[in-house]
């Protein structure tokens, strides 16, 4: 098949089959994480975050290339989620940025976007690393740049660009030894690979556009986008006119059903008795969204064709009412002077960074990064007039930088990249001194802690000559695998020893999931027995993935 003219209705194809390939080959991308612990997350950042890119070229009205990428550009920037996601979301900037004028793409156009996306992605990234995404992109489109110049067949053209991906995937290995070592090639460049052959497929008609089906992950942020969409603040309670959001799942020709399920007509009918409609079915079940006047009338039919496996009825003028009470509240409040939000996962460590002083506490880090709009919407839930973010992990600092460039408020990163480092930092922050030197103060001070984790391999591999077993529990210090034992306790132990110098003096242990305080307290015993000029403290963090953090300062 050859295309010569991409129009807005094809761009929109592409985009959707590329989401959902890339969804649903987003666990096999994150198997390709190197280090062998179980919050490698590479696939689900970069499907969120292209999902969100998707959503948003969904709920478009625009009948132009240029528009549709600049929705599908915001999207991905807003919803970038970890290193992976935002340097997709540049990529796609650059891409937006060259057809931001064009009604419909030429094989040119289409080849020099992703030459123009390269360019973005690189000026991104302070200090670009060969054998990533960032190869795989500039060589798919040096070869898309080279293709274009003999054919007009933007089929062709991808082919070509496809082609080139997948040899500079193949090579990563080759230039970052790691993946040499580990024997997998570059996650973030995998997914980029999906994502281009979902872009094929739907540029080629390989997938029609009408065998698509949003999975129901995806018409959940299909609903989540409608549901922000209709309850908003310019909009009066008495102007919603269908008030209840309903949903329901049906479970096709169980319990007696007395009618034969066909999807066209079961749609229409709904689409009668509300709007904001979505239908999403297989051969066993139908999920129903729909926002209607009478939710009985909906369940009613949606029973004759099965049971009843899941309902859920909201009454959205209440919600709408509680949203304005809300707004309302937020606007009439004074900001404060400083707010320091942190992200971090588990109750006792959000206790300990809130008795350190942080305002806001963003739920995240280690087995789910916030996206850019959670760290701006948590930007301005700390109604400050300047605020401080410590990411806490490093695969979420170009995330909080992207949030700092879209607010108003005045913001500045201290770039910790553990939690250890984030409740050291806190010491050193002053409510008296201006941002930057607080910045500048309070990032100086990462130096002075050496950070821990424990956790437990999910795969036999080898790093840096360290030969690690499946289940082994590793000690992680300052971001490299230094112990692997099979035995937590002996793996802890011995990671904090690897951790101690003649100026150590404070041991902090935080107990997370799968760790033990009895446990913890025995290692701490055998530490001061060892020194007992040492201080140990236990604190109860409930951080999910790692059984302890162990900070020394």
């Amino acid at each position: 098949m050859e295309v010569t003219e991409i129009t807005a209705t094809i761009f929109q194809d592409m985009v959707r089959t590329g989401a959902h390939r890339l969804n649903k080959n987003a666990e096999f991308v994150n198997s390709l994480n190197v280090f062998p612990v179980p919050d490698g997350d590479t696939g689900t950042n970069m499907s969120l975050s292209f999902g969100s890119g998707a959503k948003a070229v969904n709920e478009s009205t625009a009948d132009s290339v240029g528009d549709l990428a600049q929705s599908l550009a915001k999207g991905l920037l807003m919803g970038a989620r970890g290193n992976s996601g935002v340097i997709t979301s540049q990529l796609f900037r650059g891409f937006a940025k060259s057809v931001a004028t064009k009604e419909t793409l030429s094989a040119a156009d289409f080849a020099a976007a992703f030459v123009g996306g390269v360019e973005t992605a690189y000026k991104a990234v302070m200090k670009p690393v060969e054998g990533t995404i960032l190869t795989v992109a500039r060589e798919a489109a040096r070869a898309a740049r080279d293709t274009a110049k003999t054919s007009d067949d933007a089929v062709l053209v991808l082919q070509e660009t496809l082609a080139a991906a997948k040899k500079a995937l193949a090579s990563t290995p080759d230039l970052l030894p790691v993946l040499k070592e580990v024997g997998v090639v570059d996650s973030g460049g995998q997914g980029l690979v999906m994502i281009y052959e979902g872009f094929l497929e739907g540029l080629s008609g390989e997938v029609s556009a009408d065998d698509y089906q949003p999975n129901e992950g995806e018409m959940d942020e299909m609903v989540n986008a409608m549901h922000h969409q209709s309850v908003q603040s310019q909009i009066a309670t008495d102007d919603i006119q269908y008030g209840y959001c309903t949903e329901m799942m049906v479970g096709l020709g169980q319990d007696g059903a007395t009618e034969t399920f066909e999807y066209e007509a079961f749609r229409n009918h709904l689409d009668g008795l509300g709007d904001s409609l979505l239908v999403v079915n297989d051969d066993e079940v139908v999920k129903v969204h729909v926002h209607t006047e009478h939710p009985g009338q909906v369940l009613s039919y949606g029973h004759q064709f099965g049971s009843m496996l899941k309902i859920k009825i909201d009454n959205m003028r209440i919600q709408h009412e509680t949203i304005l009470e809300k707004d309302q509240a937020e606007a009439t409040s004074e900001p404060h002077d400083y707010g320091i939000v942190v992200i971090a996962s588990g109750k006792g460590v959000a206790d300990l960074f809130k008795s350190l002083g942080a305002t806001y506490i963003l739920n995240g880090g280690q087995t789910m990064n916030p996206s850019t709009a959670d760290i701006v919407d948590a930007i301005n839930a700390a109604n400050a007039k300047r605020v401080l973010i410590l990411p806490n992990n490093g695969n979420i600092l170009l995330a909080a930088k992207e949030a700092a460039k879209v607010v108003d408020t005045p913001v500045a990163i201290v770039p910790s990249k553990t939690i250890s480092q984030g409740m050291t930092s806190m010491l050193a922050f002053n409510p008296g001194d201006e941002l930057d030197a607080n910045q500048s103060n309070m990032t100086a001070s990462l130096a002075d802690v050496v950070s821990g984790q424990v956790t437990q391999a999910i795969r036999d591999t080898t790093i840096d000559g360290l030969a690690i077993k499946k289940d082994d529990y590793l000690g992680i210090i300052d971001g490299d695998i230094k112990v692997t034992l099979p035995d937590r306790q002996a793996a802890t132990l011995a990671m904090i020893k690897a951790m101690l110098d003649e100026d150590s003096e404070i041991i902090t242990i935080l107990v997370g999931e799968g760790g033990i305080r009895k446990e913890a307290e025995a290692i701490a015993t055998a530490l001061t027995d060892d020194d007992e000029d040492l201080e140990v403290e236990i604190h109860d963090g409930g951080q999910p993935v790692y059984p302890y953090l162990v900070s020394v300062e």
